[in-house]
């Protein structure tokens, strides 16, 4: 796994600036709204909710902040209509690439995607054309401060994890789907600091853009597909670092 890549990715994250910020809270803001219209305002009741609303505070998102788009979901005429849409398609040198979506309009998504991908050197496909080669499963990072290595495994694994990995600078914990939730709130009840706790698209197998040409314009793909509001995630099997 890609675990101190993964950290690298995190720390650039959370240096960007206010505009991605906000459009970083934008982003979880829908996936509360649709969590909430799926299964109820209650996160004791409802799990995803419970985990988008860990997401947004690992995210930095105020308290008062998730309250009101709750609030907002939940009441009737709540705004925005959101549906989620995943899309797949190939990146510079044949890459497999995930798009995960919340949107109100499927025209004006799709055409914003095969846009980017059309200019950046790859194409749309059709569902299930790269998903085949990627796993879901529960992501957890750990920020490796003193904690004992095996006191941390130990914690996870009682929890129902079924991966550990120790990077340079943090923990990587893998989870089956099902198994996420519970791993999540057992490692926050004992302590541990989450750097990042989400779903995440695993792949199979990874390969390495080799020209500088390829890689240019995967970096460009993944900052428009990143910048897009309608975009949620990307997943992809590039290994190059400075992706």
């Amino acid at each position: 796994m890609a675990g101190h890549s993964k950290w690298k990715n995190i720390a650039h994250k959370k240096e960007k600036t206010d505009a991605r910020r906000a459009k970083v809270f934008t982003k979880l803001s829908r996936e509360i709204i649709v969590a909430v219209r799926e299964g109820g305002p209650d996160p004791a009741a409802n799990s995803r909710l419970k985990d988008c609303i860990a997401k947004a505070r690992q995210n930095n998102v105020p308290g008062d902040n998730i309250k009101r788009v709750i609030d907002r979901a939940g009441s009737q005429g709540g705004g925005e209509n959101y549906e989620f849409i995943q899309y797949e398609g190939y990146g510079p040198g044949s890459a497999a690439v995930i798009v995960e979506a919340m949107t109100d309009n499927r025209n004006r998504t799709a055409g914003e995607l095969r846009h980017y991908f059309d200019k950046f050197g790859g194409s749309l496909g059709q569902m299930g054309c790269v998903s085949w080669g990627f796993d879901k499963k529960g992501v957890i990072i750990i920020e490796k401060n003193e904690e004992d290595e095996d006191d941390v495994m130990m914690t996870a694994l009682e929890y129902g994890a079924g991966d550990f990995s120790v990077f340079e600078d943090v923990f990587e914990i893998i989870t089956e789907p099902e198994n996420f939730s519970n791993v999540r709130e057992g490692l926050e009840q004992h302590g541990y600091t989450l750097l990042s706790a989400q779903a995440e698209q695993l792949p199979q197998n990874r390969v390495t853009l080799a020209k500088e040409d390829d890689i240019k314009k995967m970096r460009k793909l993944l900052d428009a597909l990143e910048d897009s509001d309608d975009v949620q995630n990307v997943w992809h099997n590039v290994t190059n670092e400075e992706l």
